[in-house]
């Protein structure tokens, strides 16, 4: 046995205070000649006690002795015997035991081993040890017998099976005449520690044994110290233990708790693919490679009849690749490359079958995909590569692609165990892989309907420069609910807004798009900022309500915030108001970067119309640039909301710099990871109209007044060289002039803005909003506004401090230079 292949696997482990087996040695006679400490502590009895005397001393009746040489004669003709027992404690009560006898033989003829297990005090599913479980089980167990000086006196048949060393070679020599000196060495540490404790310990190593020469096989060795009558030590049993099964079946329970937490951490495919190869690696496999089909990685979930109807396999796409060594050149694989499986190969058998394939030995010279990729079948030879598995990723009747799993290093072929564990372990992925793939599907869906809510294009016509950037939030957190926006308002002002509605996914995505409607309606109303937020709390409200779900006791509320921003490039003022959004940075030519004192308001839909919103009007000199964002470029959990303002405040405090470059340097004060919330910046740099692009007069509360105006307008826009809008423009004026005087109880004033559009504005003192009629033919009155509407490209009106605007805009002629 010198050259059996042994490697120890533990040092010695004490059992703990419940003994795994109670051992007693009996000669031919049936008297004891060996205690174990184990014994004692299951019986009761001291060796003192037994050593000497008939094993019928704790057999509980009588007629049980006088069994006793029957009892014997059985087990000498069968050369042992198994089954339950009852066994006299020392303090009277009986305990029902596993007993089980060994016949060992030796140079002086036969001796027994007797070893008990007290199967009634094992609690309900409990196992125990290595020798415990072999003596429940009835397995065979490997029994040695040393002296004081660690040389063979006693063996039974069983060891010989275990390790191939007959048993005549065994008498009269130590472990070093049949274990490697190292192994042999650290073995006789373990046993004279025995022999010096008296207490029972327990070995592990592994081995190939003759019956079973290529697979390698886990044994598990127990140390009794056998004592005499007056307790000093006898020697050492050694039972000998294939725990083969039992270890196996460890290590693949080992792996599954290993894939619960290390497959599906993210919700990326390639990174799950990625992480079912790495686990499987070395554990299962030297190499694993899992390929999806070339839709999945981009969200999209393949058919259940792919690759069926037209007789090719699908594409695949290598997503994930592990090896023992990564950096051989030869490897056939590149992750990320696109895979064509031969129509006559496994692999495409595997995907149109969704049936698993074991080659435990894998034949690189013959087979279809052979002649079909040579390149590649030369590099599967020289990575060595002799075993191979595949397995079809299912999830819900589909197959979304293979796992392939190989040995070279290791040389035991794969079997079916292997192949179960294989399966369980892509069973596992597949599911994290189309939990991924559904919220992809999710994600993408929420993302296209977000881009395409949000403006694709920006502009601030006359009043402001503008710059955007809107970055999703990351795979884990899924899309939320940013929107901005900017809205051209009449009179050369714009509109600046951007909000956030919590939550995220499609549903939040898809709230954004209503709200960014109900801003963009009531922004046409020209209403002031606070009251716009009013009535955009009132939509929200109402959304809320009419979401509600009667049967959810605690129905889900939606809520928002916003900033809401008005800014008139004629007067350069800026009315804000927010609804318990972030306030706007401000940050003047100069760099000087200031937080206006901006009421915070409450959010949207969240404070039940206790608290008004309110309005801060500010003065802006050119040049300034407003920054409007989302908390998610601010804040995060591991900083506060200040340290997030003032790392974005450093960024925008560049003067002369473009707004652009502004973006781009707020965007890079982003923390290195993806974000966990949307991030929106809008940026908007103020222009003011010079004053030779306005031009206004007041007028008197009488109808005289009407060809004066008239007048007035014709003479100016000769001046701008708008010659072309004259005749339009004073029947605009006409009529606009006309029902301010007639509605009105004050002087009306008249201007015209020229900037992208002419715009001409009347305002009055009357708050009632003018509407168009339908005037019947005989009607002397009532086509007022409906020659404004024919003549002008968009009229409406707003509220005012002190009434009412009405205005209409008129196109500038393409030959019209800008003041």
């Amino acid at each position: 046995m010198t050259n059996t292949d042994h490697t120890l696997l533990a040092e010695p482990v004490n059992l703990p205070e419940s003994p795994d087996a109670a051992i007693a040695m009996i000669d031919a006679e049936g008297i004891v000649v060996g205690w174990t400490y184990a014994a004692q502590q299951l019986v009761g009895y001291a060796a003192g006690e037994v050593v000497g005397r008939s094993a019928a001393h704790v057999l509980p009746p009588p007629e049980d002795a006088r069994r006793a040489s029957a009892f014997a004669e059985q087990c000498r003709a069968r050369g042992g015997w198994s089954g339950t027992a009852a066994i006299r404690h020392r303090d009277g009560h009986t305990l029902r035991m596993t007993l089980r006898v060994s016949l060992l033989q030796g140079q002086a003829g036969i001796q027994w081993l007797v070893s008990v297990t007290d199967i009634g005090s094992l609690p309900s599913g409990a196992t125990g040890g290595p020798v415990r479980e072999s003596l429940l089980a009835r397995a065979p167990i490997g029994i040695v017998v040393y002296d004081p000086q660690l040389r063979c006196v006693w063996v039974n048949d069983a060891m010989e099976r275990h390790d191939g060393v007959p048993r005549h070679r065994r008498f009269g020599r130590g472990l070093k005449d049949s274990l490697p000196a190292v192994e042999a060495e650290a073995l006789e540490v373990v046993m004279r520690q025995v022999l010096e404790s008296g207490t029972t310990t327990v070995h592990e190593y592994r081995a190939w044994p003759p019956a079973d020469r290529p697979r390698e096989h886990a044994f598990s060795a127990s140390f009794f110290c056998l004592q005499g009558a007056d307790g000093t030590p006898l020697g050492v049993c050694s039972m000998i233990v294939d725990v083969t099964g039992n270890r196996r079946a460890r290590e693949r329970l080992a792996i599954l708790s290993e894939a619960g937490t290390h497959i599906g951490s993210t919700l990326d495919v390639m990174q799950t693919a990625q992480e079912l190869a790495e686990l499987t690696v070395p554990l299962l496999a030297d190499h694993a490679l899992v390929d999806l089909v070339d839709s999945v990685p981009f969200g999209v979930e393949p058919s259940a009849r792919t690759g069926t109807t037209s007789g090719r396999p699908p594409l695949l796409r290598r997503a994930g690749l592990a090896s023992i060594d990564p950096n051989i050149p030869e490897l056939p694989w590149v992750r990320e490359e696109v895979v064509h499986p031969h129509p006559d190969s496994s692999f495409a058998a595997a995907m149109r079958t969704g049936r698993s394939h074991l080659e435990p030995v894998l034949d690189a010279c013959a087979g279809p995909w052979v002649e079909h990729d040579p390149v590649r079948t030369q590099k599967v030879r020289d990575s060595g590569i002799h075993s191979l598995m595949v397995v079809p990723i299912r999830a819900r009747r589909c197959v979304l692609g293979l796992a392939l799993f190989g040995r070279s290093e290791e040389q035991t072929p794969f079997q079916e165990d292997d192949l179960l564990l294989a399966e369980e372990l892509v069973t596992r992925a597949a599911l994290c892989l189309d939990n991924a793939l559904q919220y992809a599907r999710e994600r993408a869906a929420a993302l296209t309907l977000q881009r395409d809510l949000l403006p694709h294009r920006v502009q601030g016509g006359a009043a402001v420069e503008v710059a955007s950037r809107y970055v999703p939030a990351d795979m884990d957190h899924g899309v939320g609910g940013d929107w901005f926006d900017v809205i051209e308002l009449s009179g050369a002002r714009v509109a600046l807004v951007v909000g956030d509605v919590m939550g995220h996914g499609i549903n939040a995505a898809a709230t954004m798009g209503r709200l960014r409607t109900a801003v963009r309606t009531l922004a046409d109303l020209d209403l002031p900022p606070d009251e716009l937020l009013a009535h955009l709390d009132d939509t929200v409200r109402r959304l809320n309500d009419e979401d509600a779900d009667v049967s959810d006791p605690v129905p889900a509320v939606v809520g928002a915030t916003c900033l809401y921003a008005v800014y008139d490039p004629t007067t350069r003022r800026c009315t804000l108001a927010r609804a318990g959004h972030p306030p706007p940075l401000i940050v003047d030519a100069q760099g000087r970067v200031t937080i206006p004192d901006l009421p915070a308001g409450a959010p949207l839909g969240l404070g039940f119309g206790l608290v008004p919103f309110e309005s801060v009007e500010l003065e802006l000199p050119e040049g300034t640039v407003l920054a409007f964002y989302s908390d998610g470029l601010v804040e995060t959990r591991s900083e506060d909301i200040d340290v997030g303002l003032q790392r974005l405040g450093t960024a925008l405090a560049q003067p002369g710099a473009s707004l652009e470059d502004l973006c781009s340097r707020a965007m890079e004060t982003l923390l290195a990871q993806a974000p966990a919330d949307d991030v929106t910046l809008l940026l908007a740099r103020t222009r003011a109209l010079q004053p030779a692009q306005v031009a206004s007069w007041d007028l008197s509360n009488e109808l005289v007044t009407v060809p004066t105006a008239r007048h007035l307008v014709a003479r100016q826009l000769r001046q701008w060289a708008l010659e072309a809008l004259v005749t339009p423009v004073e029947s605009i004026v006409s009529e606009l002039v006309t029902n301010a005087i007639r509605h009105g109880d004050g002087p009306s004033r008249l201007r015209l803005i020229q900037h992208r559009v002419l715009t001409c504005e009347v305002s009055d003192t009357s708050t009632g909003r003018p509407r168009t009629r339908h005037p019947r033919p005989l009607d002397e009155h009532g086509r007022g506004l409906y020659v404004v509407a024919r003549l002008s490209r968009r009229w409406g009106s707003r509220s005012a401090a002190d009434g009412k605007v009405v205005w209409a805009e008129q196109d500038l002629p393409s030959t019209a230079g800008a003041l």
